[in-house]
């Protein structure tokens, strides 16, 4: 497949998704809007999308101009039925383009925390495994669930964690991309995020728990990828 992706800022990347990626065969290429790239061609004619984190919000539009052309070009992937994967900021970017409401969430999650699938008896082609995933979040915000949506998976503190729009679009909004060196990354340059609450860990105990927790995400990663790359 011709996969493209949208990076918002270096230490935000594809991480464990483009070794996924690379290793069934897939031809990357990517805009990275903080470097002052535009798409191009090539994302007209991708077949997946993947729309990365950040720590902007979707509505900065003076302060990051190039948010209005990325949701132009997010709602023409998913018009056009390609597979289109948002993490995070990116979840948030495709529940905008398709009408829900984000908005400061209640409490900030930072560290490794644990989400539970949501039961349902729809489509169930990229439903979380049953029971409880502990993943690694960085957020403040959060979103409604986008008309025709269904929701995969839930935390204590924000209901609407995962959503499926049809078979080929999904919104994460955690991280199953970082591994230890990405989230070093993103401790160093969101250190000032880290502040007390009931959902946010401090930086020794996010990487602490990152050699037992790691593998399990990475397994949640690769079950919902496969699942994407079949349909």
């Amino acid at each position: 497949m011709k996969i493209h992706y949208f990076q918002h800022v270096p230490f935000e990347g594809l991480g464990k998704i483009e070794m996924w990626m690379r290793s069934r065969g897939h031809q990357l290429s990517g805009t990275r809007f903080f470097a002052g790239e535009t798409p191009g061609a090539e994302i007209t004619a991708c077949d997946w999308l993947v729309v990365m984190g950040g720590p902007m919000n979707i509505y900065q539009h003076r302060d990051y101009p190039w948010l209005l052309v990325e949701k132009k070009m997010i709602e023409a992937r998913i018009e056009a039925g390609a597979r289109v994967l948002g993490v995070c900021l990116g979840a948030q970017l495709i529940a905008d383009v398709l009408g829900a409401k984000v908005y400061q969430n209640a409490e900030r999650e930072i560290g490794w925390l644990p989400v539970h699938a949501t039961p349902h008896t729809g489509d169930e082609r990229l439903a979380f495994p049953a029971g409880k995933s502990t993943v690694f979040h960085w957020h403040g915000d959060t979103f409604d669930l986008p008309t025709g949506a269904a929701r995969l998976a839930s935390s204590e503190s924000c209901v609407n964690q995962a959503f499926a729009f049809g078979t080929r679009v999904l919104g994460l909004q955690f991280h199953l991309e970082m591994g230890e060196a990405e989230i070093e990354r993103i401790c160093e340059n969101c250190a000032a995020e880290i502040t007390p609450g009931t959902f946010v860990q401090t930086r020794t105990e996010m990487l602490s728990r990152t050699p037992a927790a790691e593998p399990l995400a990475s397994l949640l990663l690769n079950h919902l990828l496969l699942r994407m790359e079949q349909h």
